[in-house]
């Protein structure tokens, strides 16, 4: 949520009855309320995790009320000690420490060595990448606060006190000649501080130092700059309406003036003779006494958020920022104590939904903020920290675009410990295991300061009790289930972990985890299976573990990846996996693909349009390297107000044929992170907005399925155009200018599944005499009422209602097949799998004149057979 210039991102919405109203073309309607009032938000720690003396992670989930439905949104916070000597904070900046060359958050961590990390300042992103607050880091002033209203930072002084408060710039250069002249800043990109339409640099004077990574210093075309180098104190050269070619020196700086600046230059400077260079970063209220100049950091944000423990004013309109809209969110704050740092992050992804700022203001408080800030957010949101005993930081958070974005510069979290003596030792690995798997242990040392250390070259000793497996190194072969101790010893450490080996009979589910499954010829699968245990652990079973059955299609699976060879013919794919006798099934209707526009065989008329005047985008029919042709969609989308539209239009006479249920097509994505969707003309004269994709946040060709049953479509549909779009807020992270292409526009018509009749069965507990749609038939055994329940002869009901039955005789196991659903009896046993959930009926199947009989009540629940009961007469119908 990178920040644009205070004057040219207004937003000005509509204000009805107390509430904001945003309205863009295409999207729902939503309002937020012009104030926050809060629904007794309630927050839950979940967990916490040492990353070093002096830091812990710890995650949250929020929980409110919106729109009478509860929602939650995941919080991490990095709790920092002030008074503990072991830590520090500081700020990373770019890449090699310059601005202009921004990086990932968990990059500039990797790069500077940092234990953990949040994304930092604001920035323009359509200027070179620097950040718009000031910058102090490792006591070195890197760039200085803008001349901006309301704008705070976030500053560690000398003894360690955190500071959040509003800062001021003020310098001047002076000429051998006496005569002086403002200067407006160091390291400073143009920006707008005021209604006069005329940027910072148009006539101003400002410092660049080598840590401006790029010879262009924030030239952006509105005037034309004049360049003084100056090192050591003297004017070395001057390029009178013109640039230095170079990066600015170590032992001085470089100067852009413009307009009255570039005058003053011309008129007073000589290469040759001394400049004088006074300049210092002041708090805004006079009153304050801060020593700035031997401040340890400091990173600029936006608005306060809290003041004293409570909700502060917004010293900036959050508009501008999205402030009332569900993002992603950064902050930054301290204790009241100001003996703690808290860097926070809220989430914007999946089921996480995102904060206001208001909503922002509440969770720092109930966290523990006394006085805090807002830091960049959106798709710029990013926590990086390092696991437990690892060496380097992984993501924390899910970010908002699915991508970890480039920002100008971030907070670092810094172990300054010494080397210290082995503490500890952690066992890494799996706390659930399968019979017959092969499990590698690692083991992690962390020293006095939880600090990792280096295991390379550390000899360890495995152990385990031998009666369910054996060690070999540090593989771990289990034979049999049961709970077992898996111990490592390496010099004066040693750690054990409780470990589970389950086999069938210690499972209480098992499932294909591939639900959405849309099977296309010649393409390849996936196939996760998810195993439960009684005890509650969850895990994936190893695929070499899984024995597979493919039933209804041709196709195999191979480690865990199904491969479809054909579908012809088929209405229905039954995927059976097994694992140590426990089974489970994932049925999966198969849809008839039909082409609709791939350019080399058909296509329609296709134009191009936009959402406004001043966008361009343009069609074409261009060559793949493969040899066919693709629909390139070429646009420039630019920046401001309102949504901004480029469309692929398709010829909206032709309707697609019967009811898709799905639409599947081939995009090569630019990564511009812009949202690709379909305009759909539904039968009631409706136009829908499909999503395609949220984000376009990848490149190179991607198969992407659109499921229709997500909309309430009214068939027949008709395709009108497929288009890439860029709402108002956030405009600024995502790119205006980019090229999709789109290939193999595929409509997909959901098969029925197989196997399954609407026949009619009646029987007569205690009665040999059967109907079958209403033809009388003979039983070998009667239907019979045991302990209540009415137990029935499955291979007959079971054969004239449609479905399969197989009979295992080493297990004495029955497995039922009919339609979705495959139950999984043994005799005498009362347990049952049914698609991979143990269930536990009243009555056990059993053995009866030879034939197997099992309980009505819990088969008609699961199978979905309707049955009705005659008391009087004692007949069962099964439809």
């Amino acid at each position: 949520m990178a920040l644009q210039k205070r004057i040219w991102m207004k937003v000005i919405p509509a204000v009805v009855a107390g509430l904001v109203i945003i309205q863009t073309p295409g999207l729902s309607l939503y309002a937020v309320p012009a104030a926050y009032a809060a629904d007794a938000p309630t927050v839950t720690q979940v967990s916490e995790d040492i990353l070093t003396s002096g830091a812990v992670l710890k995650k949250y989930v929020w929980k409110t009320v919106r729109n009478k439905k509860e929602v939650q949104v995941n919080g991490n916070v990095i709790e920092v000690d002030l008074t503990n000597p072991n830590v520090k904070l500081d700020v990373m900046t770019g890449t090699n420490n310059q601005f202009t060359k921004k990086q990932t958050v968990n990059a500039m961590a990797k790069e500077t060595k940092a234990v953990a990390g949040i994304n930092g300042d604001f920035y323009n992103t359509q200027a070179e990448g620097v950040p718009d607050g000031p910058e102090i880091a490792g006591g070195q002033l890197m760039a200085t606060p803008p001349n901006l209203p309301g704008q705070y930072s976030f500053a560690i002084d000398k003894n360690n006190t955190p500071i959040v408060d509003m800062f001021i710039f003020q310098g001047q250069v002076t000429a051998k000649d006496g005569t002086t002249f403002p200067l407006g800043g160091i390291n400073k990109t143009y920006y707008w501080p005021d209604d006069s339409g005329n940027d910072t640099h148009v006539d101003g004077l400002f410092m660049y130092t080598d840590a401006w990574g790029q010879i262009d210093r924030s030239n952006n075309g509105t005037s034309v700059p004049t360049e003084v180098l100056v090192q050591k104190g003297i004017i070395t050269k001057i390029a009178p309406d013109s640039v230095i070619q170079m990066i600015a020196p170590k032992d001085g700086y470089i100067l852009r003036a413009a307009g009255k600046a570039a005058e003053f230059v011309k008129a007073h400077l000589k290469e040759g003779e001394p400049l004088k260079a006074d300049y210092a970063v002041l708090p805004k209220d006079s009153y304050k006494n801060y020593d700035v100049k031997n401040f340890k950091m400091m990173i600029g944000g936006h608005t306060i958020l809290v003041h004293e423990g409570q909700p502060s004013a917004f010293t900036i309109d959050i508009k501008e920022i999205g402030g009332y809209s569900y993002r992603s969110r950064t902050a930054i704050g301290y204790s009241q104590d100001q003996k703690k740092a808290y860097l926070i992050t809220v989430d914007n992804a999946g089921e996480s939904k995102g904060m206001t700022m208001p909503e922002l203001q509440q969770f720092m408080i109930q966290v523990g903020v006394w006085k805090g800030m807002t830091l960049d957010g959106g798709g710029s949101t990013q926590m990086v920290a390092r696991p437990f005993g690892e060496f380097e930081t992984k993501l924390v958070n899910k970010t908002e675009t699915g991508i970890e974005r480039k920002v100008v510069n971030g907070v670092g979290v810094y172990s300054t410990a010494p080397q210290g003596e082995v503490k500890g030792i952690t066992i890494q690995g799996p706390n659930l295991l399968f019979i017959n798997e092969q499990a590698p242990y690692s083991f992690k040392a962390y020293d006095e300061y939880y600090n990792p250390v280096v295991t390379d070259k550390v000899t360890a000793q495995w152990s385990a009790p031998a009666d369910l497996g054996t060690f070999k190194d540090n593989v771990f072969s289990p034979t049999k289930a049961g709970i077992t101790k898996i111990t490592v010893a390496s010099g004066k450490g040693t750690n054990s972990m409780d470990v589970e080996v389950v086999g069938r009979d210690q499972l209480s589910g098992m499932k294909i985890n591939a639900n959405d499954l849309v099977l296309t010829e010649g393409e390849s699968y996936k196939l996760p299976v998810i195993a439960t245990s009684k005890s509650g652990k969850t895990r994936e079973i190893p695929p070499e573990l899984v024995q597979w059955e493919v039933l209804g299609i041709q196709g195999s699976v191979d480690k865990g990846v199904l491969t479809v060879k054909s579908l012809a013919g088929s209405s229905t794919a039954q995927l059976i996996a097994r694992y140590d006798g426990y089974s489970t099934m994932l049925t999966v209707p198969i849809g008839v693909d039909k082409v609709w526009y791939d350019l080399d065989n058909k296509a329609v008329m296709t134009m191009s349009r936009t959402s406004m005047e001043e966008i361009q985008a343009s069609v074409n029919i261009v060559p793949t390297p493969w040899g066919n042709k693709v629909l390139q969609l070429d646009y420039d989308l630019g920046r401001g107000k309102n949504t901004r539209a480029a469309y692929a239009s398709f010829d909206t006479g032709i309707q697609i044929e019967d009811q898709p249920q799905f639409m599947k097509l081939k995009v090569n994505g630019d990564e511009s992170l812009n949202w690709l969707r379909a305009e759909v003309l539904d039968g009631s004269g409706a136009l829908q907005y499909i999503d395609i994709a949220k984000n376009i946040n990848w490149k190179g060709w991607k198969l992407l399925t659109v499921d229709f049953s997500d909309y309430n479509l009214k068939y027949p549909i008709t395709l009108k155009s497929i288009y890439v779009v860029s709402v108002e807020e956030g405009q600024d992270e995502r790119q205006p200018k980019g090229s999709i292409q789109l290939d193999d526009i595929t409509f997909t018509y959901k098969g029925k599944l197989s196997g399954v009749s609407n026949n009619s069965v009646k029987l007569t507990v205690n009665k040999t005499a059967v109907s079958v749609n209403w033809k009388n038939m003979t039983l070998e055994q009667a239907p019979v009422i045991i302990k209540d329940n009415t137990m029935i002869p499955i291979r007959f009901v079971t054969d004239a209602l449609g479905g399969t039955v197989r009979w295992d005789d080493k297990e004495r196991k029955v497995t039922i097949i009919r339609g979705d659903k495959m139950i999984d009896l043994w005799i005498d046993n009362p347990d049952l799998l049914i698609n991979g959930e143990r269930v536990t009926a009243e009555v056990a199947p059993r053995i009866m004149n030879n034939l197997t009989m099992v309980p009505l009540r819990i088969l008609s629940e699961k199978l979905g057979w309707k049955v009705t009961w005659d008391a009087k007469t004692q007949q069962i119908t099964l439809e």
